[in-house]
């Protein structure tokens, strides 16, 4: 995932909300691919419940970036993922911000919470792991 001109502050260096941006777009683009179709397509909608960050080095335009992704729990409605955004450095990658991220399955309609479904499920066991703050 490349950096983008508009994430850099006045600062220099990306902006922390950015760091959101770039894990919706893991997550999402991770479950079309591994799902095989337009998630926004599926009877339930993943909405973001919660999501943190912490910052852990400092990247900025025009850094290239790689996010790696994992699953800590996978429940009834919610799927919570953790994540790692790293910088491509000379080859190696460095350590920029690791976070979690809770999606949580409702309805279209009623927006209220439905089962995770079946298609997303199955994709997301791939991915479970033990967490390492368990």
């Amino acid at each position: 995932m490349p950096t983008r001109w508009a994430d850099n502050d006045h600062y220099g260096h990306v902006n922390n909300v950015t760091y959101y941006a770039y894990f919706d777009t893991a997550v999402n683009a991770w479950l079309m691919q591994a799902t095989g179709v337009d998630i926004r397509e599926l009877p339930a909608l993943g909405v973001v419940a919660t999501t943190s960050c912490k910052y852990l080095g400092s990247i900025s335009f025009p850094d290239d970036l790689r996010v790696g992704l994992r699953v800590t729990r996978l429940g009834r409605s919610s799927i919570t993922y953790e994540l790692a955004v790293f910088r491509v450095a000379d080859g190696d990658l460095e350590l920029a911000a690791t976070g979690t991220f809770v999606h949580v399955y409702v309805d279209h309609a009623t927006r209220k919470p439905v089962e995770i479904p079946d298609i997303v499920r199955t994709a997301a066991q791939a991915l479970v792991v033990e967490s390492a703050s368990a």
